[in-house]
This record gives structure tokens, C-alpha cells and sequence, in this order.
């Protein structure tokens, strides 16, 4: 096959259109990988809605998506391990392997990395072709596509749940978006004793009782945020509190519902600075804080594979629609509207027309 069917952003305008473009062709350190299922992220939405932060980082033409899972269909000449056949995912994160923080095994903190959809060709193709340094090899009887190709977001769950220890402990998540309500099930699963959550879309809302959280508030019908929090903790405030939206109000609330001397994790991203006042929301309250973003480079894999092989957590009830690649305008509209979790998309599913 000379070419391929893929999601593109051909210009700098909002939209996305489903087009036929060359197969590409593994450069020496990279691998030709078929794509099996690819999901959808926040970043795509921004992307095709072409916001701000995408008119400053996006260079069209560009294939979106940094999610997925597929097989190996050839090889570079200089790849060392992988071989067609293999059953992959990849963290979406190439990192140059060369800077302090690459070096001390932080390469999730490289300021020179390149992101799969977003600096680079992605995964929303019929093909995709990575560096082998990224690879990540998957066990097709224990995490079938739409699984593994969720184990890179679901990582960032991991990473950011994993800054506190929950056991016994009262846990706050503020935003039900497809991470947080990850981190619910991860919470659950590193022992919490009781998980609260938030969100403004009802149908975030039913996830999260769905996925274990004890009690969740729709936002938008309450007076008193932190005090709802408080209540349904026996009149105590909750000893750890994730923020996922990057909401501004709800970055406020986060402080305010912390106790004193608990912990804060931030790693929703607002859409703009936040005035916060440091001196009564974090110092007067001895709070630990700690910002978060993306996964560490290999070991939260790891703990994220060992999660959903065990079945310690169960991402299906988060997986709202699979949809064949020609069908993306719907996958953005339900992600959009916020009435869906994850979206997965098919590549090998027959393309029936060409969507706009």
C-alpha cells in the first residue's frame, strides 16, 4: 500500500479533514507501525478547534494523535529490538536522550521534546511510524487495542495520584474530564478511604459514581463548593486534593478545601494566570503542593501496565464510543459537548467516505 487514510489539520484555520496521504517510511531509528485503535485527547480538541494554545504551538500540515496501539510492520536499519509482528504502544513524548534531564531520569521534564500529533506526525493514520526509543511492547491476550491504546493517558493518572499517599485518607478530585476520572479508579486502587469528586457535565457526573467515587457535586447547583466537600466528610476537610480541570474557580476551591497541612496536587491547565492569595491559601495552611504533567519515562508505564493487566482498574466503562477513522467529526462533537470519556478510533475499520 503506497497510501494511507489520516485525520489532518492540513491549515491553520479550525477543522480537521480525513485525507489520503503516502504511507511514511521509518527513518533508520524508527519503526513502521499499523494502527489498531487510537484515542482521542483534550490536545486533539484544542487542535481542531484551533484555540489559542494551538495557533501558537501547531505548524500544519500535521496528522493528529499521539494515543494508540498497533502492530510493528517494519523496521529502520538501525533498530535493535523490535521486529513486524510486535504488538506496541509508544509514549508520545520523544525526548532527546542528551539533556540534564534526560540524563537523571527525569526525561519526562526534556525542554527538547517532541510530541507525537502535536510536533510530529500521530496516530490517527493507518500508519505511524515512531523512533524505537518510545516503543512500549504490550501483551495482546491481557490488553487488547482499545485498552493499550488508552495506557498513555491513563498514565498520567498514575503519575499524579501517585505524588500523595491515599491509603485511609479522604481524596478530592475537582474536574471529572478522562483523567480525572482515571485518577478515581487509581485512587481507589492505591487504597483511599473515601473519594470525592466535582465536575459541570452530568454525564462526567455518572462516571464517576460509576468508577467508585463515593459522592460527586455538579458544580453549577452550589453555593458553597469547599462546604459540600466538608460536609460529606463528616464535617472534616478531605486530606488530599487533586485539581484536574485547570479551571481557575476550581484551582481557588482546591486550596480552600485542603486541610490544614494537606496536600495539593495541580495538574489541570488553566487557559490563563490564576490570582491566587499565597500567603492564606498555601503558607497559613502548611500546605504540600506539588504541579504535575505527563508520565514518568519508564516507571509509570510500568505501574500503569501492571494496573489495567491485573485488573486493578477497568478503563471499559470510560470507553464511550469506537468509532472508524471517517467518523471523527462525531468523536469531536461528543467530546466537545462533554458527553464522552474516551473515544477510540478504529484506523483498520473500511473508510466509507471522506468527513469534513
Amino acid at each position: 500500500m503506497d497510501t494511507m487514510w489520516a485525520v489532518r489539520k492540513p491549515a491553520a484555520e479550525p477543522g480537521l479533514v480525513l485525507d489520503e496521504v503516502p504511507v511514511p517510511t521509518p527513518a533508520d531509528d524508527e519503526v513502521l507501525v499499523r494502527v489498531e485503535a487510537a484515542s482521542v485527547c483534550g490536545t486533539d480538541l484544542h487542535i481542531f478547534r484551533w484555540d489559542d494554545w494551538a495557533q501558537q504551538r501547531i505548524r500544519p500540515p500535521l496528522t493528529l494523535g499521539h494515543e494508540f496501539a498497533g502492530t510493528v510492520v517494519d523496521t529502520g536499519r538501525a533498530v535493535r529490538h523490535a521486529r513486524p509482528g510486535d504488538y506496541v504502544s509508544a509514549e508520545s513524548h520523544v525526548t532527546c536522550g542528551d539533556c540534564f534531564h534526560c540524563r537523571t531520569g527525569h526525561a519526562h521534564m526534556c525542554e527538547r521534546t517532541r510530541i507525537l500529533g502535536v510536533d510530529r506526525d500521530g496516530a490517527f493514520a493507518e500508519y505511524v511510524t515512531v523512533p524505537e526509543s518510545v516503543l512500549w511492547q504490550n501483551d495482546r491476550a491481557k490488553l487488547p487495542p482499545e485498552i493499550a491504546t488508552l495506557q498513555e493517558p491513563f498514565g498520567n493518572a498514575v503519575f499524579a495520584v501517585g505524588h500523595a499517599d491515599l491509603a485511609g485518607k479522604t481524596v478530592a478530585i475537582l474536574g471529572c474530564g478522562p483523567v480525572g476520572l482515571f485518577s478515581i479508579g487509581v485512587a481507589r486502587a492505591y487504597g483511599a478511604g473515601r473519594v470525592l469528586a466535582s465536575d459541570a457535565k452530568p454525564f462526567r457526573l455518572d462516571l464517576a459514581r460509576r468508577v467508585g467515587a463515593d459522592a460527586a457535586l455538579d458544580v453549577r447547583e452550589a453555593h458553597d463548593v469547599p462546604g459540600w466537600f466538608v460536609e460529606r466528610n463528616e464535617g472534616v476537610h478531605p486530606d488530599v486534593v487533586f485539581e484536574m480541570s485547570g479551571a481557575p474557580d476550581a484551582i481557588v476551591d482546591a486550596f480552600r478545601i485542603a486541610r490544614n497541612g494537606g496536600r495539593v496536587i495541580l495538574f489541570g491547565i488553566p487557559a490563563h494566570p490564576v490570582e491566587l492569595d499565597v500567603a492564606e491559601a498555601l503558607i497559613f495552611k502548611n500546605l504540600d503542593v506539588s504541579a504535575v504533567s505527563g508520565r514518568q519515562i519508564w516507571d509509570t508505564w510500568y505501574r500503569t501496565r501492571w494496573l489495567l493487566e491485573h485488573g486493578v482498574v477497568d478503563l471499559r466503562p470510560l470507553i464511550t464510543a469506537e468509532l472508524g477513522l471517517e467518523e471523527f467529526g462525531r468523536a469531536f462533537a461528543l467530546l466537545g459537548a462533554g458527553e464522552a470519556c474516551k473515544i477510540v478510533l478504529h484506523p483498520e475499520r473500511e473508510v466509507v467516505e471522506q468527513a469534513a
